[in-house]
């Protein structure tokens, strides 16, 4: 028997998962309403000829592909990767990055805001024994986790910048994801410390490394305190959308 872990959150109207730059637009059409559409679909068909009066449920979703829980391709961070070649796009992506052993790291304890060192990354590994494999998929539970559904969401959890996030792709890592709006800190503690010091180069840096070495990131994730540090298998195919920079997924991992 194996288990299956549902990893991904879900596009609704009202859960506060996303800055109001980038918001959900869901319209739900009932079995009333497509029965009218059904019949203008079929010339002298009426409503009253179909079981009941009732036509099809339908939904009309205006979103972001950075909406909901998704797989970022190279291509959101920058238009070249690896030295200066074209960047991937979530259409190019190899399917067999999205199928492999997963890794959970712990960074529930750390604040708001912080920003993970290559250090504190490796002090994790050797606290759950595990050498990482190239194409592993490296998942970082973090506070926002606990967040989700609340207002605070977005401004939740620690990040990774660019000393992490290359820390992990030099190893082969493909694919690293969190269950924070984003894999960078909160844009909100990066601007108070951008205001401080003027350094444009810490604003979305953990991003911005794809430009060094090409890696894709999943977020939004969910339940991922279910999971134990290591021995389950992530799934994690991204929706095709031709040239575009992100897609949906309903992750999950597999447990024995």
């Amino acid at each position: 028997m194996t288990r299956i872990v549902d990893l991904s959150i879900p596009l609704d109207n009202e859960i506060p998962a996303d800055p109001p730059l980038q918001p959900v637009e869901i319209d739900y059409t009932g079995h009333t309403a497509g029965a009218a559409e059904m019949a203008a679909a079929f010339p002298g068909l009426e409503v009253e000829d179909l079981p009941e009066g009732m036509g099809w449920a339908v939904e009309r979703v205006r979103i972001s592909t950075h909406n909901g829980t998704h797989l970022d391709a190279p291509w959101h961070y920058h238009p070249t990767q690896d030295g200066g070649a074209p960047a991937l796009k979530i259409d190019e992506i190899p399917l067999d990055w999205c199928m492999r052993p997963g890794v959970k790291l712990d960074f529930r304890a750390l604040p708001d805001g912080h920003v993970v060192t290559p250090a504190e990354i490796d002090a994790e590994l050797a606290r759950i024994d595990h050498e990482l494999e190239p194409f592993d998929i490296v998942l970082c539970n973090t506070r926002a986790g606990e967040r989700f559904g609340e207002p605070d969401y977005v401004d939740s959890g620690c990040g990774f910048g660019r000393d992490a996030t290359l820390h992990l792709a030099n190893q082969g890592i493909k694919i690293v994801g969190t269950d924070a709006w984003s894999w960078d800190a909160p844009f909100s503690t990066t601007a108070k410390r951008y205001a401080e010091s003027g350094d444009a180069s810490i604003i979305w840096e953990g991003h911005k490394a794809g430009r060094e070495r090409g890696y894709c990131q999943l977020e939004k994730l969910h339940a991922l305190e279910q999971l134990p540090p290591t021995g389950f298998t992530v799934i994690c195919f991204p929706v095709k959308i031709t040239a575009a920079s992100a897609g949906w997924t309903r992750c999950v991992a597999i447990l024995p």
